[in-house]
C-alpha cells in the first residue's frame, strides 16, 4: 500500500483555511501525525477517509485517484474518529458484529470468530454481553478501536485513539498496532500524545496552521533538539526565575530544591547541563522555537 498526498488544500465556507499545500508520502508501516490543536490534523483525517473533499489537490492510493475510487478506498479502510459514536442499546458483541457486517463480512461463522478475536485483543471479551452504552469511557474507546480493525483493513486511520485510556490501556493499544504494522498495512496515527508516536512510529509529520512543518523519522526531529535541552538544579527562588525565562518541561523535587528540564538555545546564569532529548523534548522545542517563530 502507498498513499501520496499532493498539494492538498482545504478552505471551509467561513473562509478558514485548514490545510495549505500539504504534500506527504506515506508508505506501509506506522505513520505518526503530530501538531497543536487547530493544526489541521482532523481535517486531513476526514479527507483521507473520504468524508470530506479537499478544496484542491490530489490523493493517490496505490496510484489510483482517491475520490474517483472511493469504493475501493473504503473497502481497504478502517477508521476511528476522534468523536466515536455507537448504538448504545446494542450489546458490545452485537455492535461489533454490526460493524463487521457494514465492512462486508458476509459469512456468519467468520464474522463471529472475528468478533470474538477482536474483543479479546482489545480486552472487552468479558463484557461482550454488556450494552455498549453501559461501558466505561475507556472501554467505549476500545470498542471504537475494535470496529476500526474488525475487517482487517489495509489502511488504518485513527484520530486521537488513546484519549480516555489509562496507561495500561494505551500500552495495550500500542502493542496491538505494532502487531498489525508488521503486515502489509498503512497505519496513520493522529495524536497529541507524543509517547504514542515515539514508541510505535518509524515515520511522522508535524502539522502547524495547516502546513507540514516537519516530515521524517522521530530520530530526525530529536536530532534537531540536540544541544537545546537542559537539566538545571535550582533553589526555590531560582525556580521562579527559570520558569519565567525558559520553557520548563519537567520538574523533580529534591531535598534542597528542584531538578528542572528546560528547552532553549542556551541557558544563562545557571549551571545547566545539556542532556539527550527524547521525542517529547524535541516536539516542545520545535513548537516553541520553530513554529512560534514563524
Amino acid at each position: 500500500m502507498h498513499i501520496s498526498i499532493q498539494g492538498l488544500n482545504k478552505i471551509y465556507p467561513n473562509g478558514n483555511q485548514a490545510l495549505t499545500n500539504v504534500n506527504l508520502d506515506i508508505q506501509e508501516g506506522m505513520f505518526g501525525l503530530l501538531g497543536p490543536n487547530g493544526a489541521g490534523k482532523s481535517s486531513l483525517m476526514r479527507i483521507l477517509v473520504t468524508l470530506m473533499k479537499p478544496s484542491s489537490g490530489q490523493i493517490l492510493v496505490n496510484d489510483l485517484d482517491h475520490f474517483k475510487n472511493r469504493d475501493y478506498v473504503r473497502s481497504k479502510l478502517g477508521y476511528l474518529p476522534q468523536d466515536f459514536s455507537f448504538f448504545s442499546n446494542l450489546k458490545t458483541y452485537e455492535f461489533l458484529d454490526y460493524a463487521a457486517r457494514l465492512a462486508g463480512m458476509k459469512s456468519g461463522r467468520k464474522r463471529r470468530a472475528s468478533v470474538d478475536r477482536m474483543l479479546e485483543d482489545v480486552g472487552l471479551f468479558d463484557v461482550r454481553n454488556r450494552k455498549a452504552g453501559k461501558l466505561s469511557g475507556g472501554m467505549k474507546r476500545r470498542l471504537g478501536i475494535a470496529q476500526a480493525l474488525i475487517n482487517e483493513p489495509q489502511i488504518i486511520i485513527v484520530d486521537e485513539p488513546t484519549t480516555g485510556l489509562d496507561p495500561e490501556e494505551r500500552i495495550r493499544f500500542r502493542n496491538l498496532l505494532a502487531r498489525l504494522s508488521v503486515k502489509d498495512v498503512i497505519i496513520i496515527l493522529s495524536t497529541h500524545i507524543v509517547a504514542d508516536i515515539s514508541s510505535t512510529c518509524e515515520h511522522m509529520a508535524l502539522l502547524n496552521r495547516g502546513q507540514v512543518a516537519f516530515t521524517g523519522s522521530p530520530e530526525e526531529l530529536i536530532n534537531q533538539a540536540k544541544g537545546h535541552v537542559w537539566s538545571i538544579d535550582v533553589s526555590e527562588k531560582e525556580y521562579v526565575e527559570v520558569n519565567q525565562k525558559y520553557q520548563v518541561i519537567a520538574t523533580v523535587m529534591k531535598e534542597d530544591g528542584w531538578k528542572v528540564t528546560v528547552v532553549g538555545d542556551e541557558v544563562k546564569g545557571f549551571a545547566a547541563e545539556a542532556i539527550q532529548p527524547n521525542l517529547e523534548h524535541a516536539y516542545v522545542y520545535f513548537v516553541e522555537h520553530t513554529l512560534k517563530a514563524n
